[in-house]
This record gives structure tokens, sequence and C-alpha cells, in this order.
């Protein structure tokens, strides 16, 4: 959310060991260096995060942050002499945000590449500004699929788009959970609404029927009129868990007995903590591998974090990690969209690589279930 990419020692990194700077002559020169056979200048580089610090989606922004602070952590200890930091750009997941938070990476020439925008919205909302910059952006989470048609040569994703995850979702309603009547809700937000649309379209004539709610909104009596009287078996809903824990405990106050599903925006530990039994057996598809995938990952993770990795850690981590094996080739602001671009390694997660739009070229996506107040793994939907 992996094998080769060890955290201890990254091969990449290891492979590439020239650094940001220190280099000595007959080198290739770092990022800013000479290379006329002297010691290269150090260029104080550094990588941005950008999505939701604080808000109500922290927690979905906080799991990628540990991730990228962990490759962080591993590359400066192989470059001591020549660290990269990091700066955060709390966007609060708010669209509206994205526009200034984008000028600001921008105007920081330090910063050469941004592991995010976390959210579909903000992406759309702050890519325009980065792609005429040319500073490059992988985000670890921002799923939807018409991300990619932009013609955005910054664009690039670290996990499979909505177009893999919502036909998924909906093999799995179908298959899996058996319904033969579902209802679709959606927040109406770019994530939400193109989800839950890719949802509704797969599944086709076992839709019974269809609602919007709004972000923020937290009395769903009208939904939960319209579900129970539905006569859905299972409910799926596009949108984040802010909204889908008081949603589903509203469903279950009522009676409706019926199979809750959710996507990735709801995979985050507040859901079960703010929903309590009502979100029992819950049903989470993402386009995000499980926390145990890579042993080395997982322990080094608990290690510095005292938790187990979540909700895109992992994509966090090898997204940072291919902007820091850029660095540590020497690239810098203008020429680390090549390398992007051409990248192919073993990362945590997946094999790192990208098709000319930028998607990702490995592409799995996974069911969770909440089970004694628990996100577990339920396997790959295949």
């Amino acid at each position: 959310m992996r094998s080769t990419l060890k955290f201890a020692v990254p091969l990449a990194v290891a492979a590439l060991a020239l650094g940001a700077c220190g280099t000595k002559g007959g080198d290739t020169p770092a990022a800013g260096g000479t290379g006329s056979g002297g010691a290269a200048a150090c260029q104080d580089f550094k990588i941005g995060m950008f999505g939701a610090l604080t808000g109500p989606n922290a927690n979905l922004g906080i799991y990628i942050q540990n991730g990228v602070n962990l490759a962080l952590d591993d590359y400066n200890k192989k470059h001591a002499d020549c660290k990269v930091s990091l700066e955060n750009y709390d966007s609060q997941g708010d669209p509206t945000q994205a526009p200034a938070l984008a000028k600001k990476a921008i105007d920081d020439k330090k910063v050469v590449g941004i592991v995010g925008p976390a959210f579909s919205g903000e992406s759309k909302a702050a890519d325009p500004a980065f792609n005429e910059a040319g500073l490059v952006t992988i985000t670890p989470s921002a799923t939807n699929p018409k991300l990619a048609d932009n013609g955005w040569k910054t664009f690039f994703r670290a996990l499979g788009n909505d177009n893999t995850q919502g036909p998924a979702a909906a093999k799995y309603i179908k298959d899996t959970v058996k319904s033969t009547k579902t209802f679709v809700i959606d927040d109406a937000s770019e994530y939400g609404k193109g989800l839950a649309d890719i949802v509704r379209s797969t599944l086709g004539s076992q839709v019974v029927g269809n609602d919007t709610i709004q972000v923020k909104q937290t009395d769903f009596s009208a939904s939960v009129t319209k579900v129970t009287s539905s006569g859905a078996d299972a409910l799926f809903f596009g949108g984040y868990s802010p909204e889908a824990a008081p949603m589903i405990k509203q469903l279950r106050d009522a009676g409706w007995k019926g199979t809750f599903v959710v996507a990735d925006g709801v995979k985050s530990a507040d859901y079960p903590q703010n929903a309590g039994a009502a979100a029992e057996g819950t049903i989470i598809t993402c386009p995000c591998v499980p926390a145990d995938v890579d042993p080395t990952f997982l322990n080094a993770y608990k290690a510095k974090f005292n938790e187990d990795p979540n909700t895109y850690s992992g994509e966090g981590y090898d997204s940072a990690t291919i902007l820091l094996d850029g660095i540590a080739a020497g690239k810098d602001r203008k020429s680390m969209v090549d390398f992007v671009k051409a990248y192919d390694k073993k990362g945590v997660t997946k094999q790192l690589k990208f098709d000319a739009k930028g998607e990702s070229a490995d592409i799995k996506v996974y069911a969770y279930k909440v089970e004694g107040g628990k996100i577990v793994s339920a396997g790959e939907i295949k």
C-alpha cells in the first residue's frame, strides 16, 4: 500500500551512491556539481509532501507522510554529508487550498519533486501548475482516472486508478458478497462520484437505487430511508471515512442488515473507531497492498512509528524513494521528469514503472474487512 527494495539498504540507492554531493574526481557529478574533478557542491534539495495533514481526512495524509519520512531516513543515513529534507504542504484535503500551495512549492527552487497531491480533487486543482513549472508529482493515493488524461508531463501515479478499483469493487459485490440488489451512494467529490459512477455502470441493472450526499454531512436520514425501502442487500459508498462512519451507524440503527462496501477513502483507523460496532463486516477495496507483503518494510515502519504501516504508507515510501533515487543520480528539478519516466525498479509495494500517461504499470486491488474493530486483509481481488 515488496521485496528487493529493502529498507535497511535499498539496492537502488546503493547502486547510485554517488550522492547529491561530495563526489570526487572521476565520479559522475551530483546534482549541481561541476564535474571538474573536485568535490561537487551540496544542493540542499528537498522533496515535498502534498496532502491533508490536518482536518477530517488527516489520517490518510499522515500515513503517507510516515512512509515518506521512512524513505528520507534511509536515504539520509547513506548521504549524511548532503541530506535531503522534507517540505510539507498541508492541503487539509481541500481543493480550494491546492493552487496556492502548489505555487509555494514551485517557488521554492530547492524542491525537486512532490509526493502527492494525495487526493483527486486537489490533484485536479494543483497539477496544471506543477506541469507548467516542470515539477514532478508522484501521487501515492489519488485514484480518479481522468487525472491521467490531461497530458500533464509531470504527472505520475504509484497505484492503480479507479478504472481498476471500481470494476474490482463491483466484482467483489457480485461474486463474493453475492449481492443481487445494490444501492450506490456518492459524496459528490471528484474521487467519490467518479468511483461510484464506475461501480454503477459495472453493476448495471443490479443497482436498485442511487443517492448523493455532501462532504461534512452528518444527518443521513433521507439516505437511510431510501436504502431501507429499496430492499438493497448491499450498499456501495464512494467517499471518505468522516461521512462513512455516521452513515453506517444510522443505517444499522434503522435495522438495515446488508453489507456495507466502501473504497480506499474509508480505509483509515478512524473509521472503525468512529463507527464502533456498526463498522463490523464492512468491506473496503483498495489498490494498496497489505502491510505484511514486505516484512523488512513492515518491521522498519513498526520500529519507527510503533504501529503497522497503514493505507498508502508503502506507496508513500515508494514514491519518495523514486525521487530520492533521482537526487542520488544527480538529477535536479528539470531532469527529474525524464528520470521518473524511465524508472523501472522493484519497490516495497510493486514493480515501480510507469506507462506513457504516468500510470502505474503494475496494478493490484485488494479487499479488506473490518473484524474486531480492525481493518484486516481479505485477499487480492482477481
